[in-house]
């Protein structure tokens, strides 16, 4: 079973501490320099610290091996994180919109200088922390952290938004701008939409996953040229490949000349799955049901194959 690498547990981590302090930052600047912007986005934050405790957890579970009641293994808490997660940034994203409103209905009359430079350092350091995340998670192929690196990617969105309405707000208070304050909110709500788009997005995919959907076709597609690339396999009758955590789980069912032993077709099976997880060390689990093939026989196909066409 693939194993969690211990430094991605190492980034999800850091993300958490990450996500603990920003929310301590902002909340109490908020509070401190009286700005609904700065303690939406420390509340945000809360979420993520949450999100970032059930990466952790999905993690660690996910690397138990199987057992009797889970004989698949643990691999899909990683999906389930993610939706979770996905589920966080759309109550954030409500919460945010609904602030927003209320923000534009009863306007902060003035907006700190060190209220700005808050939601600026929040950018910076979640964009920074995004990056980070984002590579970790495509080097060791980890959903929980993928899902993470997104809510950072969210964060940004958030935090920029916030600085970018202070910084209208605080250059309004300066220069006496009419309607400047209104700066903060209607970014707000600009933003808060596109977080709710990313969480919609990521709860699909964390979906389909648990749906056991199949990868996508190009993938199939180069799983099948391996199966072929073996001259005694006449016909794929049957590839279907999904997703189990970090995983892919692929089961075929092809043809080989009904001449040969059962021994001949058990070396060619293995060979196949030896080949496959080589080329593709992610690819867990390789299961290969042989159907016979004749030559210049019409090939009629068992009651096991389904149209997956319908």
């Amino acid at each position: 079973m693939a194993r969690e690498n211990p430094k991605a547990l190492k980034a999800a981590w850091i993300s958490l501490i990450s996500n603990f302090s920003l929310t301590l930052i902002k909340i109490v600047c908020g509070m401190f320099f009286h700005s609904t912007a700065l303690i939406a986005d420390g509340v945000h934050n809360g979420g993520d610290v949450i999100g970032s405790i059930a990466a952790i957890g999905s993690m660690k579970l996910s690397n138990h091996p199987a057992d009797r009641d889970h004989p698949y293994g643990h691999g899909k808490a990683e999906d389930v994180s993610s939706a979770f997660i996905a589920i966080i940034l759309i109550a954030a994203a409500l919460f945010l919109i609904y602030d927003a409103v209320k923000a534009l209905l009863t306007p902060v009359s003035s907006v700190g200088a060190w209220a700005l430079l808050a939601a600026v350092v929040s950018t910076v350091w979640k964009w920074i922390l995004y990056i980070y995340t984002y590579k970790a998670a495509d080097k060791y192929r980890s959903k929980s952290l993928h899902a993470t690196a997104t809510d950072h990617l969210a964060d940004i969105f958030a935090s920029c938004a916030a600085a970018i309405g202070l910084g209208i707000g605080w250059a309004g208070n300066l220069l006496n701008i009419p309607g400047a304050h209104f700066g903060d909110p209607v970014a707000g709500i600009v933003v808060s939409v596109l977080v709710l788009r990313i969480a919609i997005t990521m709860i699909i995919k964390s979906t389909n996953v648990l749906m056991e959907s199949s990868v996508p076709e190009d993938k199939q597609e180069e799983y099948r040229e391996v199966f072929l690339s073996f001259s005694e396999v006449k016909k794929i009758d049957i590839l279907r490949a999904r997703e189990q955590g970090n995983a892919v789980l692929i089961d075929a069912q092809i043809r080989l000349p009904a001449s040969l032993t059962i021994q001949q077709g058990d070396d060619i099976t293995e060979e196949i799955r030896q080949r496959m997880m080589r080329k593709y060390p992610y690819v867990d689990e390789v299961l290969i049901h042989i159907n016979p093939w004749y030559e210049g026989r019409e090939i009629i196909e068992p009651d096991s194959v389904p149209d997956l066409k319908k």
